[in-house]
């Protein structure tokens, strides 16, 4: 074989890496920024209302929150029409603040509750509201793209018991290990 094939089926070879690694990390952002398999998203969602601060109830431990406690997430409005993320929280163990920006997008429609969220850079993860009080928007289930990630956020520091019975039940209904649910210490909450 000639240098001048070996050449050509190198970079005819570099060539298809490159494109299948491309597709690859398409594939797989596209797959981290969606809802876990068998959970439904709200319709009928309104963004401008769900916009504003929200307190982090309960969670599943994840390396990102860890030792955290009165978290809050603040969204609002970007100029490119996507949302700003704003999650904060006090980190006992140093007895810091904490803080974490982020932006998300709508995966379709904008009055469907899912979305991609990403605190680095091109990587996504989904954001998918699997309940939410649409009579006055005031507590949310959220789970991210498996069911490694739920969230129950409340508009107050504190939800009703009968409410947040009824959101863990609802997410163990859905296969989410809700024993293993942290109840987030809000007490102080809003103290810088």
């Amino acid at each position: 074989m000639s240098r001048f094939s070996y050449s050509s089926i190198l970079k005819s070879a570099q060539r298809l890496f490159v494109a299948g690694m491309a597709l690859l990390t398409a594939v797989l952002q596209s797959g981290c920024a969606g809802a876990p398999d068998g959970v439904e998203v709200v319709t009928d969602f309104e963004l401008n209302r769900y916009l504003g601060t929200w307190y982090e109830i309960a969670r599943l431990d994840h390396r990102f929150e860890r030792g955290l406690s009165r978290v809050t997430a603040n969204y609002s409005m970007r100029d490119d029409g996507g949302v700003s993320v704003v999650n904060r929280g006090y980190q006992i163990s140093s007895e810091e603040w904490e803080e974490a920006s982020g932006k998300a997008y709508f995966v379709g429609a904008p009055d469907i509750g899912q979305l991609k969220v990403s605190f680095f850079g091109p990587f996504y993860g989904g954001y998918n509201i699997m309940e939410l009080d649409k009579d006055d928007y005031q507590y949310a289930l959220v789970a991210g793209p498996n069911r490694s990630y739920l969230w129950i956020l409340a508009r107050s520091p504190k939800l009703d018991q009968d409410t947040l019975d009824a959101l863990v039940n609802m997410a163990k209904k859905a296969n989410f290990p809700t024993e293993e649910l942290i109840y987030v210490d809000q007490s102080e909450a809003g103290s810088p």
